[in-house]
């Protein structure tokens, strides 16, 4: 009668092993997948980071440019405005730099102003690469003083 009894606590319990492995290979696939995404969102704030800076090297490029040429407010109109339709010859070539380094940057141009006290503005926009269409621009912006 004892071993009666055994058999029947037994094969309650068939079966619960393999139950546990199930539970564990689930909670190992939820920290899998976590660790994916944390991975992806990564990568996506380096790329960010990586085209602000790209922005900000050419916009200081461009100021560097305005401290070594005629800094007469005139001057820097003529030859740095741009982005409106009427772009200086010095803004044109600028603008290669632009595109070369951000990416839809050709299709959103940049915007540099030159106001009376010769403050200048300027604005690069880029779109990144697998951004959805229509999707508004990023966007850096720097003011400075040219004097």
């Amino acid at each position: 009668m004892i071993q009666n009894n055994r058999s029947h606590t037994s094969s309650r319990q068939t079966g619960s092993m393999l139950l546990e492995s199930l539970i564990a290979v689930l909670i190992f696939s939820m920290g899998i997948l976590a660790i994916v995404g944390m991975q992806a969102s990564a990568v996506k704030a380096s790329s960010d980071a990586k085209y602000r800076s790209d922005a900000s090297m050419v916009a200081n490029q461009l100021i560097g440019e305005m401290w070594v040429n005629n800094r007469t407010q005139a001057t820097l109109q003529a030859n740095f405005q741009g982005g409106a339709g009427n772009d200086g010859p010095l803004y044109t070539a600028w603008l290669a730099d632009v595109q070369a380094a951000l990416p839809g940057a050709a299709a959103n141009p940049p915007v540099v102003t030159v106001t009376q006290a010769s403050l200048v503005t300027i604005t690069v926009f880029w779109i990144a690469p697998g951004e959805p269409a229509g999707t508004a621009p990023h966007s850096f912006n720097v003011v400075a003083q040219i004097i």
